[in-house]
Parts: C-alpha cells; sequence; structure tokens
C-alpha cells in the first residue's frame, strides 16, 4: 500500500483535517451516476469483487482534460479502500489511482496538453491551489487535497458538473475521466504508457525521499542507501537509488531475496541477525523503509550514519519506540513521506524517462481484476504491479 493507506493512517492517528473535503476551488474526477457513455470496474460491496457499470462523465470544462484510459495500475490501497478495511463504504466505486491514457479534449484554459497526447493521472486530482503548500509545490498534503477515488464532489464547479455534486469520485478501472489540468500530467516521449500508472504512485512515493536526501544532497556517489522490505514499493526503492549512483542494500526478514536484490545491483542484510545488524550500525546515509506491517524501527534506525535520515514510507499500524538518546548522539531523523507535489511527480517522470527505471508490471485484462484482488487480500500477489488494459472491459 502507497498512497491512500499512509494518508488514512495518518489523518484517522492524529489530524481533524477533513479526510474527504467537501470545498475546493477545482472540479475533477466527477461521477454522474446516472449518466452513459463510460464503463467502470465497481466494487459494490465489501467483498471488494468487480462488476461492470455504466456511468457518465462531465465535459471537459475550460481548465479540465478529458482521458480516454488506455491503462491503470491496481495499487494494494485499492483493496483496502473498496473491502471495508478503512470504512470509505461508497458503493458502487471504481478504484485505481495509477492512470495512463489519451487526451480526447482539453480546455480552452489547458497549457501544455492538447488533443491526441499522452497523459498520465496519479493519486490525487484536487487541491485547493492558493493554500503556502500548494504554491510550494506540496499539494499532496493540502487540507484540500481531493483523492482520485473515493472522495464526495462538491458543489460550486459549473454546470457541467451540477450532475455530479455529492456522488463519491471514482478512480481509474473505467474507460474514460475528466480531470483539472494541473493534475494531469502529459508524458516524456520514450516512457511506454503501460509502465506510467505505477509510476505515479509506487514510483514517486520512493522518488520523493531520494530526490530531497540524495540527488538535491549532492548525488548518489558514496552514498549507501538502505531499503527496508522488497515488495512493489522496495524494488522501485532499489532501482531509482541504483539510477542515482547510490550503493544499495534490501534489509530484508531473510536473506531469501538475495538473488533478486542482486539482480538489482543490491547487496542484501537479513535484519533478524544480530550480528549482521550490528555489524551494520552506522553504515546507511539514508534508509527507506517500505514496510506496512508493524516491526521494530529501532533497530532499523541505529544502522544509520550520524546525520542519516530514517524514512517511514509503509505506513505500519501502531506506534512505534525510539529511544531519545541514540537520536541525539547520532543527530538521527526519522520522517515520513507521501507520495509528491506536482513539481516533483514531473521531475519522477523525467529521471524514470532518461534512467529507463521502470517497475515491475504485468498486464492482465479486465476480466482478471477480481483475481488479483483476492491475491493481494491473501498475500499471494507477486512484487509485479498488476496493470489493467482498459480496453478489455468492452470484452466483459
Amino acid at each position: 500500500s502507497t498512497f491512500i493507506s499512509q494518508l488514512f493512517c495518518v489523518y484517522n492517528s492524529f489530524s481533524t483535517l477533513p479526510l474527504f473535503p467537501t470545498t475546493l476551488s477545482q472540479s475533477h474526477m466527477a461521477t454522474i451516476p446516472s449518466g452513459k457513455g463510460v464503463s467502470m470496474l465497481a466494487a459494490h460491496d465489501n467483498t471488494a469483487m468487480v462488476s461492470k457499470v455504466e456511468i457518465g462523465r462531465p465535459a471537459a470544462g475550460p481548465s479540465d482534460v478529458s482521458i480516454d484510459i488506455k491503462y491503470c495500475g491496481i495499487c494494494h490501497s485499492d483493496l483496502h479502500a473498496t473491502n471495508g478495511d478503512w470504512g470509505v463504504n461508497l458503493y458502487p466505486m471504481a478504484a485505481g489511482h495509477e492512470i495512463a491514457g489519451i487526451a480526447t479534449a482539453v480546455g480552452a484554459d489547458v497549457k501544455g496538453i492538447k488533443v491526441g497526447d499522452r497523459v498520465g493521472v496519479g493519486c490525487m486530482v484536487g487541491s485547493c491551489r492558493t493554500c503556502d503548500l500548494c504554491l510550494s509545490g506540496l499539494e499532496q498534503h493540502c487540507p484540500q487535497m481531493l483523492q482520485t477515488y473515493s472522495a464526495v464532489f462538491p458543489d460550486g464547479k459549473g454546470d457541467n458538473y451540477k450532475d455530479a455534486v455529492g456522488h463519491h469520485t471514482n478512480g481509474g478501472y473505467s474507460t474514460a475521466i475528466t480531470v483539472d489540468s494541473h493534475f494531469v500530467f502529459a508524458l516524456p516521449d520514450g516512457l511506454p504508457m503501460e509502465y506510467v500508472g505505477p509510476l505515479l504512485c509506487a514510483g514517486v512515493t520512493t522518488f520523493s525521499p531520494l530526490n530531497r536526501h540524495v540527488l538535491k544532497a549532492g548525488g548518489g556517489a558514496g552514498k549507501t542507501i538502505g531499503v527496508v522490505g522488497f515488495g512493489g514499493l522496495g524494488h522501485m526503492a532499489v532501482k531509482l537509488a541504483k539510477a542515482m549512483g547510490c550503493k544499495v542494500v534490501v534489509i530484508s526478514r531473510s536473506d531469501a531475496k538475495k538473488a533478486d536484490a542482486a539482480k538489482l545491483g543490491a547487496e542484501i542484510l537479513a535484519h533478524g541477525d544480530a550480528e549482521a545488524v550490528a555489524a551494520a550500525a552506522r553504515k546507511f546515509d539514508v534508509i527507506l523503509d517500505t514496510v506496512s506491517a508493524k516491526h521494530d524501527v529501532a533497530p532499523l534506525v541505529g544502522m544509520l550514519k550520524v546525520g542519516g535520515k530514517f524514512v517511514i514510507l509503509g505506513a505500519p499500524p501502531g506506534n512505534f519506540e525510539l529511544s531519545a538518546f541514540a537520536l541525539l548522539f547520532s543527530r538521527h531523523s526519522v520522517e515520513g513521506s507521501m507520495i509528491g507535489g506536482i513539481p516533483e511527480t514531473k521531475e519522477m517522470l523525467e529521471f524514470c524517462t532518461e534512467h529507463m527505471v521502470l517497475p515491475d508490471i504485468k498486464i492482465i485484462k479486465a476480466s482478471e481484476v477480481n483475481e488479483q484482488l483476492k491475491a493481494l487480500a491473501d498475500g499471494s500477489a507477486s512484487a509485479a504491479r498488476a496493470v489493467i488494459d482498459i480496453s478489455t472491459i468492452a470484452e466483459m
């Protein structure tokens, strides 16, 4: 799980800000429940199993882009948001925040995107656009950030959106969407479209802290990066850190994935081996913790060099303990990180295109989505991201 899992854990535990904002200055991902012309794969209850449903999407307004969706990745968050784990319970709902497609209509005020362009949409489709966070390119932290799916659509966005007011947004498990152009990414030439969706979730989630602590901190030469966990996020973290010129070590429960790590040019360290952990004290410049299950963080933080950064990406439940003295004596920093803002996501797409850093994926048909969701639920899914060929919805 990445963005939405982080969001729910943070908001549920610590914040009084509204998780589903009702006052926004833009219009996005709106759904006309009684409309026609768009097919979506929607969950109808907390079994999370999907079936084909017809809806409508609004026409593009002056600042909007309408998109014919070609591919959408399946994130673990999609399962939690539709199976009742997070109490969303908005049905029927199409998940999906890893979207790639073709622009079919472009508003008169839109710049940088034209009809026929390849485009992508990630985890968020709205924010206030006026606060200091938005103006600093940190839209993901705006109190009025709007999620690509599961957010209630607000009033006051124009006549073309009046039929969508009060209904929840539906995401990329659908044949078309309409999104404010600020949250639509024109894809760099040379970046294969089927890989784009996972980059807009797992890709930017891992790129953002590496961008802060590696690329914009003197580059990767001479830096050693630890990556806790070797699932989808872990794979992307390893690939990105290697492309930045870092030495990379996968920190896993055992060395069972040693060969897989070696294929990506990384070493492996078993954190269940007390001697290996002790030997790794003050070894890492940065550690990215991608594990979403509860685990002991303190020994991992102890592997940082003086002044090292420990970045939590996996949103494990509950709290964890750290020694204040350990932090003081080693000047360690522990931080969280949640996807990236619009400017940084554009940087990520350019970087991944230049260095051909791509996620491991498998293309699946729409008829296979329920099987994939079941595999995510029982833990049997591979690290390769399942990406739906949206054209196959027509076969259902």
